[in-house]
């Protein structure tokens, strides 16, 4: 699939998606995803990546502790199982669905990639004090829409969405650490 007709805008599909309850789901699916990589011992971020027909290209969770790799955050993971079996043009044309606001990295991967949609759950600034100072400086205090507006093509952003949801696994990681 190559994104579907010309009239089949990022606009269009997030219209779609809203009426028919995909966006929720999806992002239910991210938060779901956040959770089981809390459990496995990660910060708990997940992601999700959608083609504009419906079908999920990728799924991933941040595994930063369990791959010992700092660089593999939920999005960048989906973005990197996606990018083996899909084209740029599908890849661009795909909506990520991230259970937590994306970081600079992430953002400009999103960037990269061509995105041209993200929906994020909670906002980094609401997720930074549920984390440890060792996850990062950068963590909450750069907004994805600043670092997304450096696109050449406009990347559609709403968030948070389910945003009280998307809280829960971060205050269970709070809680209970990351065990």
């Amino acid at each position: 699939m190559t994104g579907g007709p010309a009239w089949y805008t990022s606009a269009a599909m997030s219209e779609i998606a809203k009426q028919d309850g995909a966006d929720e789901r999806h992002m239910r699916e991210a938060i779901a995803l956040s959770e089981a990589a809390r459990k496995r011992g990660n910060m708990p971020f997940g992601a999700v990546l959608v083609a504009p027909d419906g079908r999920v290209l990728a799924s991933a969770e941040n595994t930063i502790v369990t791959d010992r790799d700092i660089t593999a955050h939920a999005e960048i993971n989906a973005l990197r199982i996606a990018s083996k079996t899909c084209t740029p043009q599908q890849l661009a044309a795909a909506t990520m669905y991230a259970s937590g606001e994306p970081c600079p990295m992430c953002s400009g991967a999103m960037i990269r990639v061509g995105l041209r949609r993200l929906l994020f759950g909670i906002r980094a600034a609401v997720a930074t004090p549920y984390l440890p100072a060792a996850a990062g400086a950068m963590v909450g205090s750069v907004n994805c829409r600043d670092v997304l507006a450096l696109a050449p093509s406009p990347i559609d952003v709403e968030g948070p969405v389910l945003e009280s949801e998307a809280k829960v696994p971060f205050e269970a990681f709070a809680a209970r650490g990351a065990g």
